[in-house]
């Protein structure tokens, strides 16, 4: 059982930049893959970025390739995601999920945050 809590999240000008982070309890968050993933109001949620259990493998969306990273802290049991040049199509609930493989899909991961809101003015 893994539990997760985002932060970081808040309000920012087109441009800006927010590092996103989510927080697991249990000992066993090193063997998981981590995956973010947003929901824009009125959108289905989609796949930001997701990175490997050892942290050697990553993947991203292609419309934040080059302006989000994906990170993750295994002794900290934490993973971030640092966010660059934020526009306003980037604004959603950013949420955070662990799962056995770094795939873009909802279905592969087990466990999930609450989530963290992100606004962006233009």
């Amino acid at each position: 059982q893994v539990q997760l809590v985002e932060s970081g999240g808040g309000l920012v000008q087109a441009g800006g930049s927010l590092r996103l982070s989510c927080a697991a309890s249990g000992r066993t968050f090193s063997s998981y893959a981590m995956g973010w993933f947003r929901q824009a109001p009125g959108k289905e949620r989609e796949f930001v970025a997701g990175i490997s259990s050892g942290g050697a493998n990553t993947v991203y969306v292609d419309s934040v390739k080059g302006r989000f990273t994906i990170s993750r802290d295994n002794a900290q049991n934490t993973v971030y995601l640092q966010m660059n040049s934020l526009n306003p199509e980037d604004a959603a609930v950013y949420y955070c999920a662990a799962g056995t493989v770094v795939v873009a899909l909802e279905r592969a991961y087990d466990y999930w945050g609450q989530g963290t809101q992100v606004t962006v003015s233009s």
